[in-house]
């Protein structure tokens, strides 16, 4: 059975047999089942042609659904068995989300072809004896999509909704906002995304690149497009976490707003959204202005993300530089009147005020590890991107944490050192290399470790200007990033990656199935290359800092 992620326990029946489904096999949907019979209906439906009618009264439906967490066991809420023999095939989730999560694998056992949206000719339905008991090992298993760079639309993220669903990913990150780009709408507030959706150019490569693609750039989401979103994640068991990146990478906003600039140093008047990557000196000023215009940000953006499927709200908190600050007189003042330790302090005061904020609505904060730095709230976790150190500081401080760290979860960074490699970024971040990620360093103490919700691989997207190039960069690492947050896997040295390729070989006729654009074993197609393009390799292997 080449399931992906490799579940805790799958015994195929020793004789072999296989069940074959009739025609239009009928669905016995027990109580609190109706989401998931839905889904099957509609997107196995899709592939098999299947109706799913109900099942008879009293009679056993060869596709039977069950939420039973006595009979699943101890696992968690996601846990979930099935049963396969001679009546059929019996799904129980520990709960709802467990349930999903089996329907998953029940796809992955019916063969590549279910992922398809219609019925190839003749094609029969069958799937093994066996008995699969499963749960994942982390409850944070996510992927963070930057949409600001390259804006992806809306079509774009359903479908890598799904895709994450088709893996047991359970968070989908959106990096809504950046000096790029912002990219939803914020009615109160309509020249962010009438000015700040849209630059008039961009970078054709690394920031190093002389190449410019003279194309405007552009794109948001409106409230009922983000509706939609988070509504087909839920379904789908998909929490969606906005980022609103603050006081740092906060140029499109400024450039819609200049007030909300350090317009005592610099003509925040003149600047546009901006055309090239890396890390710009436009940062928000530090006033209660500026503190209002993000609390009505958010006001809005929380009506949009209801707290029961998003809980978390990032609010970036990364490379802030602070040269404007040491120049601004409004800047030392607030400092003054804080007593704020320099400019460092100011940047954890700007957070710690919206840790509050969004404390007092029922959310918690989470931002990318510098929010450490000047000291964090109680309440808030951390995403770790520049290594292990920052979660590892913030886990052993008692603050949860995502383990995202850049060296060894950024898919973003090239797969290989050939010289075909589109755009290549980073270090060598191979599938293996992804396969053996371990998310929880060995030095915590079992204290400590418990406030490791999981991990998430970041996709930016400053060099992915369009849906292959995204499709590229991430598959098939995602699929060995997915069996590294959900399977209990041993050391990463003692990983059996040999069994995982043998697995990718039937997981790579999904993806075909689905239309996913991954980096082939072999190295990238013609079409996926990009000649000329300067990308930024670092040689080596990378730090385990």
């Amino acid at each position: 059975m080449d399931l992906i992620p490799a579940p805790r326990i799958a015994v195929p029946h020793e004789d072999g047999h296989h069940h074959a489904f009739g025609a239009d096999p009928a669905l016995d949907a027990g109580p609190g089942t109706e989401d998931t019979a839905r889904w099957l209906r509609r997107e196995l439906g899709a592939a098999t042609g299947w109706s799913l009618p109900d099942a008879a009264p009293g009679e056993p439906g060869e596709l039977r659904l069950r939420i039973d967490p006595v009979r699943v066991g101890g696992s968690g809420p996601e846990a979930y068995r099935i049963d396969i023999g001679a009546d059929g095939a019996e799904l129980t989730g520990a709960s709802g989300a467990g349930l999903f999560w089996a329907a998953q694998t029940l796809r992955q056992l019916l063969g590549p072809d279910a992922y398809r949206r219609a019925p190839l000719p003749g094609r029969t339905w069958s799937v093994p004896y066996a008995a699969v008991a499963d749960g994942p090992r982390f409850g944070w298993r996510g992927m963070m999509l930057d949409v600001a760079r390259h804006f992806m639309p809306k079509d774009g993220v359903l479908r890598y909704i799904d895709l994450l669903a088709a893996h047991k990913l359970n968070v989908l990150h959106l990096h809504l906002t950046d000096d790029q780009g912002w990219r939803v709408e914020i009615k109160r507030h309509p020249r962010l995304t009438g000015v700040g959706a849209w630059r008039a150019r961009s970078r054709w490569g690394h920031r190093a690149s002389p190449l410019w693609n003279e194309t405007p750039h552009g794109g948001f989401y409106t409230q009922d497009d983000i509706r939609e979103i988070v509504a087909y994640a839920a379904e789908r068991h998909v929490r969606v976490v906005p980022e609103i990146d603050v006081p740092g990478h906060s140029q499109a906003a400024i450039a819609a707003y200049p007030e909300l600039g350090n317009t005592d140093v610099v003509d925040t008047a003149a600047l546009e959204v901006w055309d090239d990557w890396g890390i710009t000196a436009n940062v928000l000023a530090p006033t209660e202005a500026v503190l209002r215009f993000y609390e009505g940000v958010f006001e809005e953006l929380l009506e949009l993300f209801p707290a029961e499927v998003s809980p978390f709200v990032h609010v970036g908190g990364d490379e802030c530089p602070k040269e404007q600050w040491r120049a601004s007189a409004t800047a030392q003042a607030r400092i003054a009147e804080l007593g704020a330790d320099g400019e460092d302090g100011l940047q954890s005061w700007f957070i710690r005020h919206f840790d509050g904020w969004l404390a007092e609505r029922g959310r918690r904060l989470i931002g990318w590890d510098e929010i450490l730095e000047g000291g964090l709230a109680p309440g808030a976790a951390v995403s770790s991107w520049r290594g292990y150190a920052g979660g590892i500081a913030a886990a052993e401080a008692g603050h949860d944490v995502v383990m995202c760290p850049e060296q060894q979860a950024y898919l973003d960074h090239r797969q290989a050192g050939g010289p075909d490699e589109p755009v290549p970024i980073g270090y060598v971040r191979s599938l293996e290399d992804v396969y053996r990620f371990e998310p929880v360093p060995p030095k915590l103490s079992p204290e400590a470790a418990a406030h490791v919700l999981g991990a998430q691989a970041n996709v930016w997207t400053e060099v992915m200007e369009h849906q292959g190039r995204v499709d590229y960069q991430v598959f098939p690492r995602l699929a060995a990033f997915a069996e590294v947050v959900w399977s209990w896997q041993p050391a990463p040295e003692e990983r059996d990656f040999a069994g995982f390729e043998e697995r990718m070989a039937t997981h790579y006729r999904r993806l075909d199935a689905l239309g996913v654009g991954y980096r082939p074993p072999g190295g990238p197609l013609p079409w996926q290359r990009r000649p000329g393009v300067l990308g930024r390799p670092i040689e080596g292997e990378p730090p385990n800092v």
